[in-house]
């Protein structure tokens, strides 16, 4: 039986590596991308060329109406999702005081609205199976705040209380929900950043370096397999140490 899996913000980082260990693990994975559709094509193609199933769909998970959309193609191509990981999220720096409302909805949106939004539509299966996993995917800056990056970590704060509470409101129903924060890890997003902070951050960190995207990887799948069939509502954190 098909076991499918749907990754959002997959085509690259984070969300890319996690896409390729499940498939490894033999998830038939649907790669959610908003803009990078070469990336993602790319990924698709390199899991096909390793006989694994994958496909592609571009989404923007804050949409209700996409993200619908991109659930019952999934569940057409590769079978009901029974794995969900929210990965998609967005980042902003600067002061507080000079944060913009637009913005502001925005982090929203797709950090909050897109998981709930996702939930939301591959749930009926779920329930109606009994069975199914969520994985979402925080940010230790969610666990301690975030200086000049609030809004950022608002919603990832928020996304664990959403994993907490949708664990026990689903647990009688066999659906388990989970959570990883990841530290600081060699993506995109903390390149951004500069040199000089990346250096600083991997200099905090107590292992002594930055994180690689294919680590947090290993801690979804591992959440998502049979070997953590007796945890649910759980924050596993990925930080080599840096809020220990």
């Amino acid at each position: 039986m098909r076991r499918s899996a749907l990754v959002t913000g997959a085509s690259r980082g984070i969300g890319r590596a996690i896409a390729a260990a499940l498939a490894r693990e033999g998830w038939s994975v649907c790669v959610n991308y908003l803009e990078s559709r070469d990336a993602a094509g790319e990924l698709v193609r390199d899991l096909r060329a390793r006989g694994l199933a994958a496909m592609a769909f571009q989404a923007d998970v804050a949409d209700r109406k996409a993200v619908d959309a991109m659930v019952r193609a999934a569940a057409a191509e590769l079978g009901p999702v029974e794995l969900l990981v929210n990965n998609a999220g967005i980042s902003h720096q600067g002061l507080f005081q000079d944060l913009d409302g637009e913005t502001w909805d925005r982090l929203l949106a797709v950090n909050l609205t897109g998981p709930r939004n996702a939930v939301q539509a591959v749930l009926p299966h779920m329930l109606s199976e009994k069975r199914g996993c969520v994985v979402n995917i925080s940010s230790i800056w969610g666990l301690r705040g975030g200086s000049c990056e609030t809004a950022y970590a608002v919603t990832k704060a928020g996304l664990i209380g959403l994993t907490r509470s949708l664990a026990l409101e689903l647990a009688p129903s066999g659906i388990r929900v989970n959570c990883v924060a990841p530290g600081c890890v060699e993506t995109d997003m903390v390149r951004a950043l500069g040199e000089d902070t990346r250096r600083m951050l991997a200099e905090e960190t107590p292992l002594g370096r930055l994180g690689r995207p294919e680590e947090i990887a290993e801690a979804v799948a591992f959440l998502a397999s049979e070997k953590a069939a007796f945890i649910t509502g759980q924050v596993l954190t990925a930080d080599g140490g840096f809020i220990a």
